[in-house]
């Protein structure tokens, strides 16, 4: 129903991927379901997790569903790395576990915000909201190039962060950070005890160890980007500062739920992100672009969808 991309597709587009193409991309979607699955009803619109996971498993049960353990290892849409699962972009896909995996879309909630939701909305509640109960008031740096960093300054704001910093070189998204109550930079040094939580979304090995370098004592930073080259990071500065450093394999299915809540509570604006609504047709000529992000929807996309 709307499908979108995030900088996984754009690093495969630009040849960064490790698996040779052609393959289906895509791992973002609303989606209507057929009349096989009995957790919702045909028609309904639900969101489609990037993972596959069954939800009985030990994995699974414990809230781990990008390691389900009945499925191959890094079993997804977009990529066929644990097999070939299709991908998100695709006129048809199949929900192996549907009843498991999918998540009912709200009403009231566009799919065209939420088309997202299958990773990079969710991953971005995830990165930020387990920390405001520990770190009330949480000072936060955002080293980011596209949609999650900026997502993420919108959460952040929203559970209570006393201070967000967003640093990316591109100026319409440092603007839209900015209309999210973000101070912004266009690049910085490590800033010494400066953050609570960092959250870098860049990809860059250099640009986390920025994040890290800029940590307070015992300071978390939550890495979302995929990193495809190598690199080194400051290990002694992080064990003197005691830091935690988690790079994120993101267990979705676990937080969709929650984050579609988030979305719903009218505190946050997830809509602003969308920077293109475009036909689906049109998605072979636009993908390759360098959108921040796009939407590609279907002709009968419902009402509220075509903005």
């Amino acid at each position: 129903m709307a499908a979108t991309s995030c900088a996984v597709d754009s690093s495969i587009l630009a040849g960064h991927g490790f698996i040779e193409p052609p393959f289906a991309l895509g791992h973002e979607c609303v989606a209507d379901v057929g009349d096989a699955v009995t957790g919702v009803a045909p028609g309904d619109l639900v969101v489609v997790p990037w993972a596959i996971n069954c939800g009985t498993c030990a994995n699974c049960c414990g809230g781990l569903t990008a390691h389900c353990s009945s499925v191959p290892h890094m079993a997804m849409y977009g990529a066929p790395i644990g097999g070939d699962w299709g991908g998100l972009f695709s006129d048809l896909v199949r929900v192996p576990y549907a009843d498991a995996m999918l998540v009912p879309l709200p009403p009231g909630l566009d799919p065209v915000t939420m088309a997202s939701a299958s990773d990079n909305w969710s991953l971005s509640w995830r990165l930020v909201a387990p920390h405001p109960k520990a770190r009330p008031g949480a000072r936060v740096l955002v080293v980011a190039r596209g949609s999650i960093g900026l997502y993420v300054c919108d959460i952040a704001r929203a559970l209570g962060a006393s201070d967000v910093l967003y640093v990316d070189p591109d100026p319409e998204h440092r603007s839209l950070a900015e209309s999210y109550g973000a101070r912004t930079a266009e690049a910085i040094d490590p800033v010494a005890h400066g953050f609570d939580l960092a959250v870098d979304a860049t990809g860059r090995v250099d640009q986390l160890a920025l994040a890290v370098r800029s940590l307070a004592p015992e300071g978390v930073c939550e890495s979302a980007g995929n990193h495809f080259r190598p690199g080194e990071l400051p290990l002694l500065d992080m064990y003197l500062t005691g830091v935690t450093l988690r790079i994120a394999r993101n267990n979705v299915r676990a937080h969709i739920s929650d984050a579609l809540d988030l979305a719903l509570s009218g505190t946050v604006a997830p809509e602003r992100v969308v920077s293109h609504v475009l036909d689906r047709e049109q998605l072979p000529d636009a993908l390759p672009e360098r959108h921040l992000k796009p939407v590609f929807v279907l002709e009968n996309t419902p009402p509220q969808a075509a903005r």
